[in-house]
């Protein structure tokens, strides 16, 4: 049976979808709720782990992941949460809770090689960092990400999803998206009086920054398209689908960070690949019309986007300034970035110069705290040969196993998007950890009940 089979049951898709708008609008009226709704939703999710049966207990771990990943960045914005990087935190603590009640499996094993070959970047740091640098927070900073994948992966590892569940996985990302995107119309109704320049935007991001605010709606986007695909069976709710999919997309696109936009459009051709090579003549004419109505809702929000903007999203997208002129620098400076830190690995190449020194070395030079964009080029600099054995494990592996298990419809989508937002973004949100991880499922069918008919005497 092909993967574009509709999923019927509405799941009260609709409400979820008003709830999280009304939440995206209460916070923006009211910050103050932010902490006790963080609170409630992160004793919702462990007390669920906990008391659902043993059949249950991977999907309340994985939509728990799920939401906190698509929660993440609005609860950055308006402060919530116990820290700044929470959403990591409880994405490893509830990964941890799934291993001790459903094990992992032995295959994983180079998750943990992995994850042994961070701890001495922490060690050198120790050493290498400057007398006034906060070496927790420093290292937590860069290292936070990574370990999350490493659990993450270690739990996900060949581990049996239903396909059910993987699609409300998707859900669990989606709905954050949308209060995100709701809390960003209320914070900057209009944006044509804010522009002033193609360089990425703040104010149409939030107050906070435009890099996260891309990247999460990024996810959205993707989100989105995969229930336009997979669980939109009639037409009103395609139109719903689209109308929610064009408002997403537009507030990504106004952000002015072009790497949450890019990396989506990656992510769904990756996925749309997928699901058309694996149906049948049917089911790619479905797709195929699906696939018309998507670019119609694009190509109308980038018109809308351009109008909104006086034309100068266009110079963004096509690397020109305000005036039309053509830059330089395409990358923005994360082509530099990029070649420090491998100054970086060629000055330290054994050990590396040591978890957030690359970061720590920047500021004493420039006075200003400038992150590495390229998670890639950070682990090169900062774990020196360590870091290539980090970086042929998470390619390697997920490939290997996708060699054997083809049963994933997402693999490829979740890990274009966990190598497209880690080169432009690092990793600085938790998303691109649990998507990569997602990307070790084996998705499975749902087990139906038999029913025998009693024999009578």
């Amino acid at each position: 049976m092909g993967v574009t089979k509709n999923i019927k049951k509405f799941d009260n898709y609709i409400g979820l979808v008003l709830i999280h708008i009304i939440m995206g609008a209460g916070l923006y009226f009211n910050e103050r709720l932010s902490t006790p709704i963080f609170l409630i939703l992160m004793i919702y999710f462990i007390q669920r782990i906990i008391i659902v049966p043993s059949s249950e207990k991977t999907r309340a771990v994985l939509l728990g992941c799920a939401y906190f990943v698509g929660v993440e960045v609005i609860f950055r914005i308006t402060r919530a949460g116990i820290s700044y990087e929470a959403s990591k935190y409880l994405v490893v603590l509830f990964m941890l809770m799934g291993m001790f009640f459903k094990g992992i499996s032995g295959k994983g094993y180079p998750y943990f090689i992995y994850l042994i070959a961070l701890v001495p970047a922490i060690l050198v740091a120790s050493v290498t960092l400057t007398f006034d640098a906060n070496f927790r927070t420093n290292v937590t900073f860069v290292l936070s990400g990574p370990i999350c994948l490493g659990i993450a992966a270690l739990f996900c590892y060949d581990r049996n999803v239903s396909r059910k569940t993987l699609l409300d996985v998707n859900l669990y990302f989606l709905l954050p998206t949308i209060a995100l995107t709701t809390y960003l119309f209320f914070y900057t109704p209009s944006i044509k009086d804010l522009l002033s320049s193609v360089a990425s935007n703040r104010a149409t991001s939030g107050g906070f920054g435009p890099n996260q605010v891309a990247t999460a709606l990024g996810l959205g986007m993707f989100a989105m398209a995969v229930r336009l695909f997979l669980q939109s069976p009639g037409i009103l709710l395609k139109l719903f689908n689209l109308g929610i999919f064009a408002a997403i997309s537009y507030r990504a696109i106004v952000t002015f960070s072009r790497g949450g936009v890019v990396a989506a459009i990656i992510v769904i051709i990756a996925f749309l690949w997928t699901i058309y090579y694996r149906s049948s003549r049917n089911q790619k004419n479905q797709i195929v019309g699906s696939v018309i109505l998507l670019v119609i809702a694009a190509a109308f929000t980038w018109v809308l986007s351009s109008n909104q903007t006086s034309g100068l999203i266009d110079n963004r997208y096509t690397n020109k300034d305000s005036r039309g002129r053509e830059k330089g620098d395409f990358s923005t400076g994360r082509l530099e970035l990029f070649k420090q830190e491998i100054e970086g690995f060629l000055s330290s190449p054994f050990l590396g110069v040591g978890a957030s020194r690359t970061k720590n070395k920047r500021f004493d030079e420039k006075g200003a705290v400038i992150a590495s964009h390229n998670e890639i080029g950070r682990l090169l600099s900062e774990h020196g040969m360590l870091g290539f054995l980090i970086i042929a494990i998470l390619i390697i592996k997920p490939l290997t196993y996708r060699s054997n298990n083809k049963s994933n419809f997402m693999f490829y989508a979740f890990l274009a998007f966990w190598f497209a937002t880690i080169n432009h973004s690092g990793m600085r949100i938790a998303a691109p950890s649990f998507l990569y991880a997602m990307s070790l499922i084996n998705v499975v069918n749902e087990k139906h009940p038999l029913h025998r008919k009693q024999l009578k005497n």
